[in-house]
Formats: C-alpha cells, sequence, structure tokens
C-alpha cells in the first residue's frame, strides 16, 4: 500500500461518523444484553423457588409451629400423611420440575416480546400499530382462550399445593379412580373398570383425596337379634386378633376396629356400624378381609346375619261370575301344574333339566280334560 492510499485511509477513517456506533447499534446491545441478564437472574429466582418446593420448605408454617426446623417437614409430612419418605421427594421433585418449566417457559417468553419490542423502537420503527394489534389480538384470545387460561391456572396450583399426585386415588366428581398423570392442563384418571378419563384442570369443582394422610374402613353388619352386642364385641376381638396375625394387614390397621353402635333398626335385624382407621388406600383390602374373618367367627359361633322376612298373600278376586270363571281356569289349569310338579319333582332326582310345555301343549290339555259343550248337550238329550 503507498503513502497515498495510507494517508486516504485514514482520512476516510476521520470523516466517518463515530456517533452512530454510540446510537441505535450501542442501544440494541444494551436491550439484548439487559434482557439476556434480566432473563438468568429471574431463572435464578425460578431455581431457587423450586428447590424450595422440592425439599419441602415453601408454606412450612405448620412444621416451625410444631417446633420442626425446615429440613424435618419431610418426615413430618410423612408422619401426617401416612406417606414413606422417598416418595414424598419423588412428588415434590416431579412438582418443582413441572412448576419450574412453566414460569421459565413464560418469563423468558415475556422478557424475549419486550425486548423485541424495544429493539424495534431503537430502529425508529412505529411501534403504535403493533401494540394496537397485540391489544386487539390480546382481547379476542382473552375472549377465546379463557377456558384455557382457567385450566393452566387450575392446574399450576393443583400441582404447587399438592392437592394429589401420581398414583393417588381421587374423586373428582364423575371421575373416580387412580391418577395417571397431572399435568397444567389436565389431568388422567383411571376407574375400577379401566376406563381413562382426561379431565381438564378448570372443571375440576373439588377434589376428593382418598391417599392422603389415613383412609378408614366402614362396616355396616346386620346381626339378628339373637346376638347381643357383647357377643358381637368379641367376635370383633377375635376378627381383630385373627386379622393381626397376618403381616400385610397387620401394617395396614393403624387402629384396632371401633364399634361405632347400631346405625338402623328393622323387624328383623339391627346393622351395626365398625369402623377401622387404615392407611392410604388399604381400607378396601381392610374391608374385606374384616367381612371374611367375621363369618367365619359368626359361623362358629352360630351367629347369623340379619334377613329381611317377607310374606307373599296371592287372593282370587270376589264375585258371582269372575270366581266361577277364575274356578273354572284353576280346575282346567289343574292337570297342567300337576305335570309341571310332576317334572320339577324328577328334575330334583334327575341332574338333566326338564322342558317346560309350551303353550299349544298348555291349551290342548286343557281342551282334553273339560268337557265341551257339543257333549252336554248330547248327555241331556
Amino acid at each position: 500500500m503507498t503513502s497515498d492510499a495510507m494517508e486516504n485511509t485514514v482520512q476516510a477513517a476521520n470523516d466517518f461518523d463515530w456517533s452512530f456506533l454510540l446510537g441505535s447499534p450501542l442501544r440494541i446491545t444494551v436491550i439484548i444484553i439487559g434482557a439476556m441478564v434480566v432473563n438468568l437472574i429471574v431463572r435464578l429466582f425460578i431455581r431457587r423457588f423450586t428447590a424450595a418446593v422440592a425439599k419441602g420448605t415453601v408454606g412450612s408454617e405448620k412444621a416451625e409451629a410444631a417446633g420442626f426446623a425446615k429440613f424435618s417437614s419431610t418426615a413430618l409430612e410423612a408422619q401426617r400423611t401416612g406417606i414413606d419418605q422417598q416418595t414424598i421427594k419423588e412428588r415434590r421433585a416431579q412438582r418443582a420440575r413441572t412448576v419450574g418449566r412453566m414460569l421459565s417457559s413464560v418469563t423468558t417468553i415475556l422478557i424475549s416480546v419486550i425486548a423485541a419490542l424495544m429493539v424495534l423502537d431503537a430502529l425508529n420503527f412505529n411501534i403504535a400499530p403493533i401494540l394496537a394489534s397485540a391489544g386487539i389480538a390480546g382481547v379476542a384470545i382473552a375472549f377465546g382462550a379463557q377456558e384455557l387460561v382457567r385450566d393452566y391456572l387450575s392446574g399450576f396450583f393443583i400441582v404447587i399445593e399438592d392437592q394429589y399426585g401420581i398414583g393417588d386415588t381421587v374423586d373428582l366428581g364423575e371421575a373416580v379412580g387412580e391418577v395417571e398423570d397431572v399435568g397444567l392442563r389436565r389431568t388422567q384418571v383411571r376407574d375400577l373398570t379401566g376406563t381413562l378419563w382426561h379431565v381438564r384442570n378448570g372443571e375440576i369443582l373439588r377434589v376428593g383425596n382418598l391417599s392422603q394422610g389415613w383412609a378408614r374402613a366402614v362396616l355396616d353388619i346386620p346381626i339378628d337379634y339373637a346376638t347381643s352386642m357383647d357377643d358381637y364385641r368379641e367376635m370383633t376381638e377375635a376378627v381383630t386378633h385373627s386379622l393381626r396375625k397376618d403381616p400385610e394387614l397387620s401394617r395396614a390397621m393403624i387402629e384396632n376396629p371401633e364399634i361405632a353402635g347400631v346405625q338402623s333398626l328393622s323387624g328383623s335385624h339391627r346393622v351395626i356400624r365398625t369402623m377401622v382407621k387404615t392407611k392410604p388406600n388399604l381400607q378396601w383390602m381392610v374391608e374385606r378381609a374384616f367381612r371374611a374373618e367375621l363369618m367365619t367367627e359368626m359361623a362358629k359361633r352360630g351367629a347369623q346375619i340379619g334377613m329381611v322376612q317377607e310374606t307373599v298373600l296371592r287372593t282370587l278376586p270376589s264375585g258371582d261370575g269372575s270366581s266361577d270363571a277364575a274356578k273354572e281356569e284353576t280346575d282346567a289349569l289343574a292337570p297342567v301344574r300337576q305335570k309341571r310338579t310332576a317334572s320339577a319333582t324328577n328334575s330334583r332326582n334327575d341332574p338333566a333339566p326338564s322342558r317346560l310345555p309350551s303353550d299349544e301343549e298348555i291349551r290342548t290339555t286343557a281342551q282334553q280334560d273339560s268337557p265341551s259343550e257339543g257333549s252336554n248337550d248330547d248327555a241331556d238329550e
């Protein structure tokens, strides 16, 4: 490069308007760097919040009021709910991941949109129409997607409050069963028949969780009046002793059965309510085992289950004409009833089922056994 070319280059550099770099490019760079820094700071707070959710220190005022430190909230919840600590930790970790992903996505989208609008403004673009269009679109989306927004908000609070989790048995109204998946928009519940219910979180008005804390097996046993309450109490103690021999049933029963008393009365028996406090989701197993052992114990003692006694009375219609017609019909069908009775008697002795007479056979038998009008006229002559 010659000396003249170098002088021209230096002169051109001196003539360059360096103030341009201090204008829009510098502002755009500052906006982008600022957006990245703000996003990192917000994500840091989100990670700290999700870590607190995973550890169980969020909303641990109850643990502190009870004199427990924050690090012992898992043990406190395990003692209160009856769920093992490992399961509690896994559910908290799942909740933390779900909440962290949602909050990170929302904050990233908001910061990116704000930064893009600021960059357009720094480039001297008129963003007023964009803001107006965004406002109109926001109103339209608010009307059209309000159900979706409600689903996500309800799902967020369901997850953060741990109303239920995967593996819990819940009652969501029409959907009653085991939870297979929990999301921010919908919940999947498998009922007893195997049907998989997809329930939107915004439609869940109340939740009945059968797996949190403890459960109770409620048994209404009908007992006849010949069995006294003392006898029933002795049978219950014998059944409890028998159930305690099974390690699985013994672990499922938190307390011994409690006899609440007579639930209802009838002319043939009384219903005695018995309750057993059990671990979550094990009340049905305890109920079935208790009923089976109680039937065995009642058979040993000669006690009986109360049964409803019914008597059916059938009468023929009164009156001259109707009684005569009924009598004639009864006499006509008497041979058919005798044949049915004989066939029923034979069926008790013969294991093979007998064939029932058809309508044509019944009518033929009735005509053969009853005298016709023509024969009566001949007899009179």
